[in-house]
């Protein structure tokens, strides 16, 4: 998903994901690059595109070496990632790249022809670094790519560039998407190629009417300059989106016919459904609690409503596949109060596939030839992550992943629904790799699992544990006691939180109850740490607790963790209630700022890294998803209510505030804001802005030790660590 919420560990160890190798570099849109037969996939090994056989990891064959890999002239491109064209005879290789918002989605194309031995540049002509999302026809004769927002294609044998689209500017984009979608929705690319070669179907966002925000440079000039970044804050209008279809022939371009206002809503997804002539999109509301699937025909221009769902909070962008040679596809709802995969014909006609009180996190594979479809869910432990499957005409389903192996598992599945590389790790187990055979879940090398479990060989690991709190709420959450801990005595506590709908926080996962912003150990210093998952936080434990923050941000989360954390105080004497710590970031900083303010009896010091201070200067597809759309009195007063600002009159302990100035995402006047309404009711605090850093506060030379200097000083001055 986005950059919006700050992780205490790395997200690979997050997700329990290990690369093949240091050197693998994975295709365009992430994933392992499989071979078509699934036992073959590609990987970028000393400079050459390696064809590798996972049933034998001796078995090599060089695609393209270095040799190869290097223009006349010129040193061997450093390539970033790389696809194939659907005969695999051509690779598409992404260098020279360059950052645009988050990722580095910017960059030059080249394309090795395996047949010819060939390499050659497209895109000649056009600015160095400017070409997005560049991709090979399914015929394998022609490319395109996005420059400078608009849409190009390229004739591969000839060189000859046509462009598609010639509108384009910095608030007409084709074929990408602005800041709000990108961040939001997470889109990026945004065109498709036709099955038949002959039309690209795209996004074009008319962003004209939002305005900018400007951020204020100091440092890097010796007069300031303002860096406009185009932002729809809650309230206002999102961009106009329309998805249009160009002919590559003749260049024709046809506005689809979906119906509604096109800046009343949302269109977050779209792919050609099935066959050249039909497309099929998600339509979302501007409130985004109305979810519409269309599918539109090219030919006739008619689009017709094929699967509609309504619900009283929100509903999330969805994705498809299509099964039965197009006939039906699975997607996954909410509707009957879990999250569960349907099959859905081109009538509307559904069908429950995994039915149970439990909830479908993430589809894995759609295996057709063998029957099954494999998941990711965790029916009885919200912390944990396991491989199931499930008949693809629906049933009972079963896990697949060991019963010794408890904690989170990953698995990236060929094609043939055969084998997998499945990465593992808990609280207490690094991230290991193996590959194995499916369904059995054997090692392929026939040797005993190169995944081991032991939690008797670490000394200290978090403790998981629910809590029920005075509101009857059940969290779940990890608890680091410190190093030769004595229950005898009272140790201080730090909650680490994030509190919203965009992260689970306490997940049982590889570096759970360790901080990465304290400078040194927190359990060999003496303190306890401890997370907890609010209702709200994605976790599988169906709709109602997912969604019962709805425009409850900022007051039913807060609520949940004060209560919580009051409940752990009356089971466990060695906590210090005098020396209690919270901190996050993003949304755990806004959370935190809430804890500080709204329970100042319970919270004695505070760190709030670049929170949203006032909810209505957030993003609009963001905070209105959450909250509702403030166009009236009452919309506007949930987005208030929940609001730190709101509250900071009610500081009574030790804050310390930290925002970076070039911030994009959550911008510096959530800091301002707070400040000013602080300052109003003479409350001290302490206050660290670094100039022109992102929301990650990463850029610039010593600034991640420097955090972390500041944080661990303001923590230990405030809440002396150690026993007592």
């Amino acid at each position: 998903m986005n950059i919006k919420f700050y992780r205490p560990v790395l997200s690979a160890l997050l997700l329990g994901v290990m690369a093949l190798s240091n050197s693998t570099v994975r295709a365009q849109g992430g994933g392992l690059q499989w071979a078509k037969d699934g036992y073959h996939y590609y990987a970028l090994q000393n400079g050459a595109i390696t064809e590798l056989d996972i049933r034998d990891k001796e078995k090599k064959n060089v695609i393209a070496d270095r040799a190869a890999l290097t223009p006349p002239g010129k040193a061997a491109l450093q390539v970033s990632s790389f696809s194939f064209s659907d005969d695999r005879q051509k690779v598409l290789i992404f260098t020279n790249t360059k950052r645009v918002w988050r990722y580095n989605t910017r960059g030059d194309y080249w394309v090795y022809d395996m047949a010819g031995k060939t390499l050659k540049q497209i895109g000649k002509g056009k600015p160095e670094s400017s070409l997005m999302f560049a991709k090979i026809s399914p015929d394998g004769t022609k490319a395109a790519y996005v420059s400078e927002h608009n849409l190009y294609m390229e004739d591969l044998a000839s060189g000859t560039i046509k462009p598609l689209t010639t509108d384009g500017t910095s608030r007409i984009i084709n074929g990408t998407f602005d800041w709000a979608y990108e961040e939001e929705f997470d889109c990026r690319d945004g065109f498709r190629w036709s099955p038949d070669s002959r039309n690209i179907a795209y996004w074009q966002i008319d962003a004209r009417k939002i305005r900018n925000y400007l951020m204020l440079n100091t440092t890097d000039s010796a007069y300031s300059f303002t860096v406009p970044v185009e932002y729809p804050v809650a309230g206002t209008d999102p961009s106009s989106c329309r998805i249009k279809v160009v002919n590559v022939d003749n260049g024709k371009i046809t506005n689809i016919n979906v119906p509604g206002d096109a800046v009343q809503h949302y269109i977050p997804r779209m792919e050609w459904a099935g066959n050249s002539n039909e497309l099929m999109l998600q339509q979302l509301n501007r409130a985004q609690n109305e979810s519409k699937l269309f599918i539109c025909n090219i030919s006739s221009n008619a689009s017709r409503v094929l699967y509609q769902e309504n619900d009283k909070a929100w509903i999330d962008v969805g994705e498809w596949e299509w099964i039965e040679k197009g006939k039906r596809f699975v997607w996954l709802s909410e509707k009957d109060g879990w999250r569960h995969a349907y099959a859905i014909d081109r009538f509307g006609k559904e069908k429950l596939l995994t039915k149970g009180n439990y909830d479908v996190v993430s589809l894995n594979l759609i295996d057709e030839t063998n029957g099954f479809i494999y998941f990711m869910a965790s029916p009885t432990n919200a912390a944990q992550r396991y491989l199931y499957r499930v008949n693809i005409g629906g049933g009972t389903a079963e896990r697949v992943s060991p019963a010794d192996q408890p904690g989170t598992h990953r698995y990236d599945i060929s094609p043939n629904g055969l084998v997998a590389i499945h990465s593992f790790n808990n609280s207490y187990t690094m991230p290991a790799r193996e590959t194995i055979g499916l369904p059995a879940h054997k090692p392929l090398d026939g040797k005993p699992t190169a995944i081991k479990v032991d939690p008797a060989s670490v000394k200290n690991k978090p403790e998981f544990f629910t809590v029920t709190t005075a509101d009857g709420v059940k969290m779940d959450g990890w608890m680091m006691k410190p190093d030769n801990f004595d229950p005898s005595k009272k140790y201080p506590i730090v909650f680490y939180v994030y509190g919203e709908p965009a992260s689970q926080t306490a997940a049982d996962v590889y570096g759970a109850g360790r901080n990465r912003e304290y400078a040194g150990s927190m359990a060999a210093d003496g303190y306890i740490y401890v997370s907890m998952d609010n209702r709200g936080a994605p976790v599988p434990k169906g709709r109602e607790w997912r969604k019962a923050i709805y425009r409850n941000i900022g007051i039913l989360n807060v609520r949940d963790q004060a209560m919580a954390a009051k409940q752990l105080f009356s089971q466990h004497s060695f906590i210090d209630t005098s020396r209690v710590a919270v901190w996050g970031w993003s949304g755990g900083g806004s959370s935190t700022l809430n804890l500080m303010f709204q329970y100042p009896d319970i919270y004695k010091t505070g760190i709030a890294v670049a929170a949203v201070g006032w909810q209505l200067s957030y993003d609009n597809i963001y905070q209105e998803r959450y909250m509702g759309v403030p166009t009236t009195e009452e919309g506007r007063s949930y987005f208030i209510k929940g609001s730190p600002v709101t509250h900071a009159k009610n500081l009574r302990g030790n804050l310390l505030y930290v925002h970076g100035t070039g911030d994009d995402n959550v911008h510096y006047s959530n800091a301002e804001k707070l400040i000013n309404e602080l300052v109003k009711y003479n409350k001290q605090f302490q206050l660290m802005s670094y100039p022109m850093r992102s929301h990650g506060i990463y850029e610039g030379e010593g600034t991640s030790e420097h955090l972390r200097t500041l944080y661990t000083k303001f923590l230990k001055e405030n809440c002396p660590p150690g026993a007592r």
